[in-house]
């Protein structure tokens, strides 16, 4: 009665009090509408949201294969053992040893913090340890990896052992001892099933675990991945990675993983399928690693009539198995070998002084420019330019010498005079012809250019050119250097009529499955870079001075393809055409290397393949790389016997004859 009565006088602070009790209660009343209402929504998608991680799949990577389908570069399962923290057994050890630990000590929150990581890893530890013993291998957890798996990517099972044995794999799968936890895992992982064959070529993989893919969202935690960093697997790396998935591991609110949903699954790379024949691979390999004791060196073998590479070898070999899931640091400084260098390839990114292989050029330049062949040039054994008398050394014996004789002997005093006489520009035009100091274009990467010393290139890098720098180059000394590749490109020139290809190593990309609606991508044969516009008179001179190179017992490359120095051939039914060379790397005026060449090609009676083979460090052309190619020629026949290189047209822009 009393309040009422005190409420109907006119108190203004008591009405003040009301007005903010009632404007209090209605901010209330709609901030919970808003909460609960409004934006309950919301609240429920970030709830989920922060009971969800996902995940990055990485997709098995397509296949590298061989002109026969052959599969070079492949996946194999590989099996892990990994322990999901989540289960509830592992949990409850979690806080029994943290709990005996602890006993009555009242701790701050730092030391519970660290007395809690400890106890996880003991515990985690003597499981390990448990598992040792089954599977009688040596294992043990470091705890720093342990620990930042745990506050980082708890929701991912914890892994123990990577890629088991097939005896590993049969202990952990019958043993009815494995700890709670553990289970087995498989997964696809990058393996090269001819181990070292066509390392160079193939290249290699790197772990990448943040590799993006252009990805349209985030990832809270990634999968191991690879990205390639050399040869077929860096080149087509876009094509053979494929598409990652991705999945939804659902945590509670301690962060460990209750179940997942795969929404969007991988979709496999594609398939790059190679124009080379991996029987000639494997036997220019084993025929360069014989060359010499810790051979360095590369052959090439092209089909002169539409560029396509049928081998590419490069020595030293490595495996690129070494690489999965990573190299260590012991392996790593051998492929760093500073005089071995096996990572590079050789028959692409090394480039050479060619030594008397550029007498082909050369001789071609002469020819071109009118000189005549039947000139005798008599060589005492070496040849003096200049006014200084500058001698230029000749293995050559003594004696009278035309184009055929001063071709097959290798003489440096005929092709040194040659040489003067034609000039500096036009010798320059013809290696220019031959693409010399430009890529190839071939699909690999790194690939060296060399060098071919215009007239540009002289006022930028030497300032002065004189005769004797002329003698050198007619003789392939001095400043031009080639790499592999380039001479066969040359080769196959001279030896198909004039055309110049660029070389053709990949076939085709296409998806694995045939159902697949994909864009597939062809590579066609043929890709004609220029002629090189010599007449078929030149060209012809030019190929019998290569035969006889190999036919005449005088020739260089006599000995390399026949049973002794009157012998029979080696090779049935199957003429080659050559050029040997050895080419001297200097320090100064000092002699530290050598460099040997045999560039050739066959049959000669219907030219399909050029073999060029370099060996550093080599003997001479004709007795280290010569017989390397004889090897090379000999796989080549077994496959032709075989039928295997059936099929390989020839490209109709080819018509067997020269040029202008």
């Amino acid at each position: 009665m009393l309040v009422f009565d005190q409420l109907q006088k006119n108190d203004r602070v008591l009405r003040a009090l009301a007005w903010g009790i009632a404007a209090g209660l209605a901010v209330l009343l709609v901030g919970l509408y808003y909460v609960q209402v409004i934006s309950a929504q919301r609240f429920r998608e970030e709830q989920k949201n922060q009971s969800f991680r996902t995940v990055r799949l990485p997709a098995s990577r397509g296949k590298i294969l061989d002109r026969r389908g052959v599969v070079l570069a492949d996946n194999r399962p590989s099996y892990h053992v990994s322990l999901y923290l989540e289960d509830r057994a592992i949990r409850e050890q979690f806080k029994a040893r943290y709990r005996q630990a602890k006993g009555n000590r009242r701790l701050t929150r730092d030391q519970q913090a660290q007395l809690a990581r400890a106890s996880r890893y003991e515990v985690v530890s003597n499981l390990v340890a448990e598992l040792s013993r089954v599977l009688r291998e040596p294992l043990a957890v470091a705890e720093a990896p342990f620990t930042r798996h745990y506050e980082r990517s708890l929701a991912l099972p914890f892994p123990v052992l990577t890629d088991l044995n097939p005896q590993q794999i049969a202990r952990f799968s019958e043993s009815s001892a494995i700890p709670a936890g553990f289970d087995l895992e498989v997964r696809p992982i990058r393996w090269y099933p001819h181990q070292t064959t066509a390392a160079q070529l193939l290249g290699y993989l790197v772990r990448d675990e943040g590799s993006t893919d252009e990805e349209e969202m985030s990832f809270n935690y990634r999968l191991p991945d690879y990205t390639g960093i050399a040869g077929i697997e860096f080149a087509f790396n876009d094509d053979l990675k494929g598409k990652p998935g991705a999945k939804s591991v659902q945590v509670n609110n301690l962060g460990y993983r209750q179940s997942e949903i795969i929404w969007s699954p991988v979709e496999s790379g594609q398939n790059v399928h190679l124009t080379i024949d991996l029987s000639i691979q494997k036997a220019a390999e084993v025929a360069l690693s014989q060359a010499l004791n810790e051979a360095r060196g590369a052959a090439v073998v092209m089909d002169v009539r539409n560029g396509d590479l049928l081998a590419l070898a490069s020595a030293p070999a490595f495996d690129p198995n070494v690489f999965i899931p990573s190299v260590s640091w012991s392996v790593w400084t051998n492929l760093n070998d500073e005089k071995l260098r096996p990572l590079p390839h050789r028959a692409m990114y090394g480039t050479y002084p060619l030594g008397s292989i550029f007498k082909i050029v050369v001789g071609l330049a002469a020819l071109e420019a009118g000189w005549d062949p039947t000139n005798i040039i008599t060589s005492p054994g070496y040849a003096e330019v200049g006014q200084s008398r500058h001698r230029i050394e000749d293995l050559a014996p003594p004696g009278d010498y035309d184009f055929r004789r001063g071709f097959l002997r290798s003489c440096n005093k005929y092709f040194v005079d040659t040489g003067l006489w034609v000039g500096l520009d036009r010798i320059v035009a013809m290696g220019q012809r031959f693409h010399f100091g430009e890529k190839t274009g071939i699909e690999l990467r790194p690939e060296s250019a060399g060098v071919l010393p215009t007239r540009e290139w002289i006022r930028d890098n030497r300032g002065a050119w004189f005769d004797g720098d002329t003698a050198n180059l007619s003789i392939g000394q001095g400043d031009v250097t080639v790499t592999p590749l380039q001479v066969a490109c040359m080769v196959t020139a001279v030896a198909n009529g004039g055309t110049v290809f660029t070389p053709r190593l990949v076939d085709r990309v296409e998806p694995p499955d045939a159902f697949d609606q994909r864009p597939r991508k062809a590579f066609a044969p043929g890709r004609i870079r220029s002629q090189i516009g010599v007449s078929a008179h030149s060209l012809s001179l030019l190929r019998e001075a290569m035969l006889a190179d190999v036919e005449d017992p005088e020739g260089t490359g006599h000995d390399a393809f026949h049973r002794g120095r009157h012998g029979p051939p080696l090779l049935e039914n199957f003429r080659v055409g050559a050029k040997t060379g050895t080419a001297e790397v200097k320090k100064g005026r000092i002699t530290v290397d050598k460099i040997t060449w045999f560039a050739s090609y066959g049959p000669c009676e219907s030219p399909r393949y050029a073999v060029v083979v370099m060996v550093e460090s080599g003997g001479g052309g004709g007795t280290t790389c010569g017989r390397v190619a004889q090897k090379i020629y000999q796989a080549i026949q077994a496959r032709e016997k075989a039928g295997a290189l059936g099929g390989i047209q020839a490209v109709a822009a080819i018509s067997g004859g020269g040029g202008n």
